[in-house]
């Protein structure tokens, strides 16, 4: 199996569908690359913050793949959450040879109405920028627009994918 990385604005369902597609495989990991940024505890920077940011995304993306790298090599499969640019998806299919990346859709208005149920890490300008940005990442495999689908068949419809061949 090759590895998958879910990727989408905030509030499209990377996390969520993500770890029910891993639940359901009867090996597998899910690595959340917020996480593996969020390792860094002084000096820490969000991946919009500049110079600083940049090379703390693109070293959260290097870890995460590192992480991936070692569960495919055991036999486990592998799920990825990130916020992707063009430029960090070419380093996930530098560092994992046949990599499916799956880009999560949704509109902002449903986006805003999944993100008031959790806690905010973002402020509003923020949440924005991060939708708009997503419109211009052209490096995904496949899209799939989750704002209409329950998550159960969310995750279904990702999984499907992720097992086609010719996807």
């Amino acid at each position: 199996m090759r590895a998958l990385v879910l990727t989408g604005p905030p509030a499209a369902g990377k996390s969520t569908i993500g770890r029910l597609v891993a639940q359901d495989r009867p090996r597998a990991a899910f690595i959340d690359i917020d996480d593996v940024r969020h390792l860094v505890v002084s000096g820490h920077a969000a991946p919009w913050e500049g110079e600083e940011g940049r090379r703390q995304r693109r070293l959260g993306v290097l870890n995460g793949c590192a992480l991936a790298a070692n569960f495919l090599a055991a036999g486990i499969d592998v799920v990825i959450a990130d916020v992707l640019t063009d430029d960090t998806a070419a380093l996930y299919r530098e560092s994992l040879p046949g990599v499916l990346i799956l880009e999560l859709v949704v509109d902002l208005a449903e986006a805003r109405r999944r993100a008031a149920g959790r806690p905010v890490h973002l402020t509003p300008a923020e949440f924005r920028e991060l939708h708009a940005r997503q419109a211009a990442f052209t490096a995904g495999d496949i899209r799939l627009d989750t704002t209409r689908l329950p998550v159960r068949t969310a995750a279904a419809r990702v999984r499907d994918l992720w097992h086609r061949p010719d996807a």
